[in-house]
């Protein structure tokens, strides 16, 4: 399925385009085998929806309660 897309014409201060550019303008990078593992372990680790906590006082609950094991 092709992508739709569209243009826009806007003013910008010319200090906001400059940074907009620079920003743009970043080589983009495959990520190497060590932050492409570490990505897929924490897509698991959502999927399985381990260490997931609604509020911050269950995760230092959690993190309390697995300390003093």
């Amino acid at each position: 399925m092709a992508a739709q897309t569209s243009m826009r014409h806007i003013r910008v201060d010319d200090d906001i385009k400059e940074q907009a550019t620079q920003a743009f303008s970043l080589e983009l990078k495959e990520p190497n085998p060590e932050t492409r593992a570490a990505m897929e372990e924490s897509r698991a680790m959502m999927a399985t929806r381990r260490a997931r906590f609604a509020f911050a006082d269950e995760l230092f609950a959690d993190l309390e309660k697995n300390s003093s094991q």
